[in-house]
């Protein structure tokens, strides 16, 4: 692939925005090869968590700006193209049942704000920088962080965040909700891996389940949602890796499962 690398190690799959001489800015060549790795995901039994991730020093610089000036679509290509070309990987990111963590680190402008935001974790090295950069171009904010923000930060923030078009440093955006942690700078990967890999050894049915009934829970009534959890309890109770850690707790052994410790 020429704008993005991927690989799996260990249940861990690394995707990898390529582009650093343009600050891995999404242009056509790089929203086609997203879109035909990420329709892969879902498929790849031997994927247990995915990490995302920058090339250089910059996360992604959003949309390539470049390119938006060669071509005047008319609304209903443009609809199609935004459709097609971007949400429907973006809803693939959003519905796969591993954890998704996103190590930022520089900037994380217009797409790729909402790129991150895909990510159940949002690592940030202190000198990140969010930004809804869109309004600066007279554009709607997308790849669906019309969904995800305010369900981070509630409402009125997100329209805060998108009218203003303002920077958040790391800090800023660790305040709000949108970052769980600023790590020690440089290290954002090798946390993000340290997670990761973690995850990649926990229940998968239990993990998958869990993440699918918070993704619905806003969506949801207390009764839908006490539904989702009796069925997904009744199912995980059957596996194995529950079978397993019962047995280590009663043997007195450590637990298979231990969050690692944060980066010093």
């Amino acid at each position: 692939m020429e704008t993005i690398e991927y690989a799996v190690s260990q249940g861990v799959g690394t995707l990898t925005l390529n582009r650093p001489k343009r600050k891995n800015a999404i242009d056509a060549v790089m929203r086609k090869e997203l879109g035909d790795l990420i329709a892969t995901m879902p498929k790849q039994r031997d994927l247990r968590a995915l990490i995302i991730t920058g090339a250089g020093a910059t996360f992604c610089a959003g949309g390539d700006i470049s390119a938006m000036g060669e071509a005047t679509l008319s609304a209903q290509d443009g609809r199609e193209r935004m459709r097609f070309d971007y949400l429907s990987w973006i809803e693939t990111l959003l519905r796969l049942e591993v954890p998704v963590i996103a190590a930022v680190e520089g900037a994380a402008y217009g797409a790729g704000f909402s790129l991150a935001l895909t990510a159940d974790i949002v690592l940030a090295a202190p000198d990140s920088r969010f930004c809804l950069s869109f309004m600066r171009l007279g554009l709607v904010p997308d790849c669906a962080v019309l969904y995800t923000l305010p369900r981070i930060v509630g409402v009125q923030r997100a329209k805060e965040l998108a009218f203003s078009a303002r920077e958040l440093n790391a800090q800023q955006a660790h305040e709000l909700g949108i970052v769980l942690e600023v790590t020690p700078q440089g290290r954002t990967l090798e946390r993000a891996q340290q997670m990761a890999n973690c995850l990649a050894q926990a229940a998968p049915a239990a993990l998958a389940m869990t993440k699918r009934a918070f993704n619905v829970s806003l969506n949801s009534s207390l009764d839908a949602m006490m539904d989702i959890e009796s069925s997904a309890q009744a199912v995980a109770r059957t596996t194995q890796w529950h079978t397993d850690a019962v047995q280590r707790f009663l043997n007195k052994q450590p637990a298979a499962f231990q969050w690692p410790k944060a980066l010093d």
